[in-house]
């Protein structure tokens, strides 16, 4: 069985506005049109009982008369004229005897004479026509084609023949179509007001939807995921019987509970990142001090144990890895408290150049590769942050692939904006960790590498803190066998 095809929306008729008008100008329309249809089939049924009365007031007098030369013969009815014409009847009358089913006579009475009749020419179609109607003493209506629309009524003479008495329906028909007219130009303005007038209330009574849908897009248009923020002022509510009322009272109840919440989690960050500080801060003493007594121990000028020794180098390297997280912490805890950084014209060809050295001489089992404009790319910013992104994406490249990897540098730029690429041929981020690889204490997978030590799960999330301090942004783009990490930094002054 073929899928039924749904039928597209109607144009200009998504909005409840639009549909509520629609629907009004439809219904009425509906009732318009049963009203129209009532009022010219029950005025038609009228005017045509009234043709049926005058028929049977008529009687056979005039169809009689043709056989008779217009005297009506003692064996079909006695009331005959004065003067013994009995073909005064009403201008269009329609008068047919038929012997069988054979016409034998048809005539009408023309405009502008009492006494004279005009023979009727009829066609085998008519003649038929004639012939199918019952005579029952009741009104059929006919078509004519030479005459039109007659409401014909037929009688058995005592002849044995049947008598024919018909009234031109042309006046009914004229009457039934001017009140058609008169119905579709008064129906046809009611709906034009309707519509108008409809519109009007309807965007009158939705004023308060249309209020809370302006909100709506207000509050959906703020940055919602970090930091302060403040709310629109809250919807005016109408009356609370009403749908539209009790929409804009939930809606701004939810808003409440939204700001309410909003300002408990930024209340939590501060806290958090007061905490990250100063405890960061607090620990650059004790660790500084642990690393100067390890050094001072190891040049000690007596004999040491070899066991003291690898204790004391320990103790001092794991000192320095622990110098590094704090300094890192405080980096990001002053970001995320939105210090300024220094803002100075930053030769980007330069620190590529010198980060690749460095990590050359720290990764010398990868194969380094550059690719730079022939121009120089200078950027604002703060050049010693700027460094730290580029140390912390060649290092994350030569801690998680393995050794012979090749690794590509790149730098583009593009519309006002430098685009600069790390890509490496590595076996890539993993799928669950790829939405999460910014954020902080995210330690990529393992199986990146093989024996390759791990990092903090810091060095990412200060790219991408860095960069989104400097105006740009930072993205991964990851499968297996090539990952690229590509950061945007704005070339213009800010």
């Amino acid at each position: 069985m073929r899928p039924r095809r749904r039928l597209p929306p109607l144009p200009h008729l998504h909005t409840l506005r639009a549909r509520l008008t629609a629907g009004l100008v439809v219904l009425l329309a509906v009732s318009c049109a049963a009203v129209g249809v009532a009022a010219v089939v029950e005025l038609n049924g009228f005017l045509t009982g009234r043709l049926d009365q005058q028929l049977r007031e008529a009687g056979v007098r005039f169809p009689a008369s043709l056989e008779h030369g217009g005297t009506l013969p003692s064996d079909h009815d006695g009331d005959e004229g004065p003067d013994g014409d009995t073909r005064r009847q009403a201008v269009g009358t329609f008068g047919a005897r038929l012997v069988g089913d054979t016409v034998t006579n048809a005539a009408v009475v023309p405009s502008g004479s009492r006494t004279g009749t005009v023979t009727v020419s009829l066609g085998a179609r008519d003649r038929w026509q004639l012939a199918q109607v019952p005579a029952d003493g009741k009104g059929h209506t006919t078509d004519l084609s030479s005459l039109g629309d007659y409401r014909m009524m037929a009688t058995r003479g005592r002849d044995g023949d049947v008598l024919i008495t018909g009234l031109p329906m042309e006046s009914v028909e004229a009457t039934v179509h001017r009140l058609e007219l008169v119905a579709a130009i008064v129906f046809g303005a009611a709906l034009a007001v309707t519509g108008v007038a409809g519109a009007l209330w309807v965007r009158w009574s939705l004023r308060p939807l249309s209020s809370v849908a302006a909100t709506a897009t207000r509050v959906s248009e703020l940055p919602l995921s970090s930091g302060e923020v403040a709310l629109p002022p809250r919807a005016p509510e109408s009356d609370p019987r009403s749908e539209v009322g009790r929409v804009a009272s939930a809606f701004n109840t939810m808003l409440g509970h939204v700001e309410d919440a909003l300002t408990k989690r930024h209340a939590s960050e501060e806290r958090l990142r007061s905490f990250a500080a100063d405890a960061s801060h607090e620990l650059r003493t004790p660790v500084a001090s642990i690393r100067g007594h390890a050094e001072l121990a190891l040049l000690h000028p007596d004999p040491v144990p070899q066991k003291v020794v690898r204790a004391l180098e320990r103790i001092e390297a794991e000192a320095d890895r622990m110098g590094e997280v704090v300094d890192d912490l405080l980096l990001l805890a002053r970001l995320d408290a939105g210090r300024p950084l220094e803002r100075r014209p930053v030769d980007l060809t330069r620190l590529v150049l010198d980060a690749v050295t460095d990590v050359q001489a720290a990764g010398p089992g990868h194969r380094w590769t550059l690719e730079l404009p022939e121009e120089p790319v200078t950027v604002p910013g703060d050049a010693h942050r700027l460094h730290q992104v580029l140390a912390n994406l060649l290092a994350n490249a030569r801690l998680h692939t393995p050794v012979g990897s090749t690794v590509t540098i790149s730098l583009r730029t593009d519309a006002d904006v430098a685009a600069l690429k790390v890509h490496d041929d590595g076996p890539g981020v993993a799928e669950d960790i790829r939405p999460k690889v910014f954020e902080r204490f995210t330690h990529g997978d393992r199986r990146r590498t093989e024996g390759a030590g791990t990092g903090t799960g810091l060095g990412l999330s200060i790219v991408a803190a860095v960069a989104e301090a400097h105006g740009g942004s930072v993205v991964l783009e990851s499968d297996p066998g090539s990952t690229t990490f590509t950061v945007r930094l704005p070339t213009g002054e800010e």
